[in-house]
């Protein structure tokens, strides 16, 4: 069942087909809250900052410092 309390948007690297997991974004004005489509129920929350840096590093592929 959908959660109310957050408008779920879906990425738009997932594709086109139902059945395709994905990630959804809802932000807040206090938050952006993550989950995967086939497990609605566990929440990520985060704000911004932490997000933008976590999304910098991963496309640089310095994670691990490798």
């Amino acid at each position: 069942m959908p959660d109310p309390r957050f408008h779920w948007q879906k990425s738009s690297f997932s594709g086109a087909d139902a059945g395709d997991t994905c990630v959804e974004l809802a932000p807040t004005p206090a938050a952006i809250h993550i989950r995967e489509s086939d497990h609605p129920t566990i929440l990520l929350t985060t704000t911004p900052t932490p997000l933008h840096a976590l999304l910098t590093t991963l496309k640089e592929g310095t994670l691990g410092g490798h």
